[in-house]
């Protein structure tokens, strides 16, 4: 019979576990250590504090940090496909009049991509490769204004926020860089949350986020928003069935895009 753990070394088995799987259930940490939940539950508990995880429902998800903005460069090349599909699927939740606001990144370039030729949709971006690729689209297109971000290839800042003051939105759809069920949605830039949160107050309707299956249990440094101030996410199947339990207990629905996408209209 093998001598039982001590906490230090249950401790880094769960990290070394983590860093190769991302997430854990506790059934498989407790056949792996040996050992009662009870114990699991504390040495999770104390590696959260450390900052290592962050536990859920069943068990417990490697807490990624983004430190930094990676370039848009980097970010192109990161699940293109994914970004694709999930692009579509958001795009086909715009509707007939719709006014929606949607900002930087490579997700949700994909959603304008995808916008159907429909003269009665305005969209409002501070995303400056949708502007630029989108060309003479069928819908009105708005550019806010405000300082140049090169890394995102976005504008933010003091003249972008006074530019969504004056519009309400009926929709957001809006992509970060982390989504956790405790530190909520995250982007790496101050100056590209301030843009987020003023998009996400002054809409009236739902508040969709874009994310690919690799932002969750992801975090970055700015919160833009809390689970449950969002309606919708949209992401891919790759996404882990633990994440889906642990979205379960709150009100946001789940889309997964697929190649076969059915539109709204």
């Amino acid at each position: 019979m093998s001598k039982p753990l001590i906490p230090a070394q249950r401790r880094e088995r769960i990290q070394e576990y983590l860093t190769i799987h991302q997430v854990a259930r506790m059934v498989d940490l407790c056949n792996m250590l040996d050992a009662s939940e009870a114990t699991v539950r504390r040495d999770l508990e104390w590696l959260e504090k450390k900052g290592i995880l962050e536990r859920t429902h069943g068990g417990a998800t490697l807490n990624q940090r983004m430190a930094f903005e990676p370039e848009y460069i980097q970010r192109v090349q990161s699940f293109p496909e994914e970004k694709k599909m999930i692009g579509e699927l958001a795009a086909s939740l715009i509707e007939d009049g719709d006014i929606v606001f949607i900002n930087s990144g490579t997700t949700t370039n994909q959603v304008i991509r995808n916008i159907q030729n429909n003269p009665s949709i305005s969209i409002f971006t501070n995303n400056l490769n949708a502007a630029l690729e989108v060309g003479d689209a069928g819908f009105h297109h708005y550019l806010i204004g405000g300082e140049f971000q090169p890394r995102s290839n976005s504008v933010a800042g003091r003249f972008a926020i006074e530019n969504l003051k004056q519009v309400y939105a009926d929709k957001a759809i809006i992509g970060v860089d982390g989504v956790s069920i405790k530190r909520g949605c995250t982007v790496p830039t101050n100056a590209e949350a301030e843009v987020v949160r003023q998009m996400i107050e002054r809409t009236n309707g739902q508040v969709i986020i874009v994310a690919d299956h690799s932002k969750w249990g992801v975090v970055s440094n700015f919160q833009v928003a809390t689970i449950d101030e969002i309606d919708k996410i949209v992401t891919d199947q790759q996404i882990d069935a633990s994440a889906m339990e642990d979205l379960a207990p709150h009100s946001v629905e789940v889309l997964m895009a697929s190649s076969q996408i059915v539109r709204a209209r």
